[in-house]
């Protein structure tokens, strides 16, 4: 199946894709006080001091890690700061428009692909109250992280589609990095960055903006219409 574009359209608007690969934090749930949290305990445990400054969401733990300590600590490091979010989890919600957009999609045309491993990604679904796809790709299934195209290679290869004629719905400059080396046409959601620093085919303020529809060959998007203020 291939997606279609029409002549002069918008890369996103009025194409048909195959399916959708979703990054998890911040695109579908809100752990961000929890990911925070975790870091800076994890952080002043390890005295870092002014050379931690802060989580870069969207990539891996281990690559984040490995730029703050030695080498021969990132192991360690690696597990206390997974003990440390797997025990954070309280806060966690599902994000606007998250489940009904999700909940639009076939299952097998839907999968997150998140930097996670995954009892994390399970434990924050789970706490989140969102059910998981039957496809799920994490930090686990490939050699290289975000923002490296394999974790999206690899979602696009599990529903049985082309990564060209996807989607991927993201929050992190990273995430939409890997998106486009994937091939995958990128949509970016306002929430942990700013809209200007979202490099993306669309950028929306929030996943309850968008519409999906499960159309002859595949999904389209519209958008609803922004409300003026009264």
């Amino acid at each position: 199946m291939t997606s279609s574009t029409p002549t002069g359209s918008d890369p996103i608007l009025g194409r048909v894709f195959d399916a959708v690969l979703f990054d998890m934090d911040g695109t579908l749930t809100d752990s961000t006080r929890a990911v925070n949290r975790s870091w800076r305990t994890w952080a002043v445990e390890q005295q870092l001091g002014a050379s931690f400054h802060g989580v870069q969401h969207g990539r891996p733990a281990r690559d984040m890690v490995a730029e703050l300590v030695d080498a021969s600590q990132v192991d360690t490091s690696i597990a206390r700061v997974l003990e440390l979010e797997l025990s954070d989890t309280s806060d966690i919600t599902a994000l606007p428009g998250a489940a009904t957009i999700m909940a639009a999609i076939p299952d097998d045309r839907r999968a997150i692909v998140t930097s996670c491993t995954l009892d994390l990604c399970r434990a924050r679904l789970a706490a989140a109250g969102f059910p998981a796809p039957g496809t799920v790709v994490t930090i686990d299934d490939t050699p290289r992280g975000k923002p490296h195209p394999d974790p999206f290679l690899e979602g696009a290869a599990r529903l049985g589609f082309d990564a060209g004629h996807c989607v991927v719905i993201e929050d992190a400059p990273a995430g939409l990095a890997a998106g486009r080396a994937a091939g995958c046409t990128t949509i970016g959601v306002v929430g942990t960055h700013l809209a200007s620093e979202l490099d993306a085919d669309l950028v929306v303020s929030s996943l309850d903006r968008l519409v999906v529809a499960v159309v002859a060959g595949g999904i389209s998007f519209s958008l609803l219409p922004t409300q003026s203020p009264r």
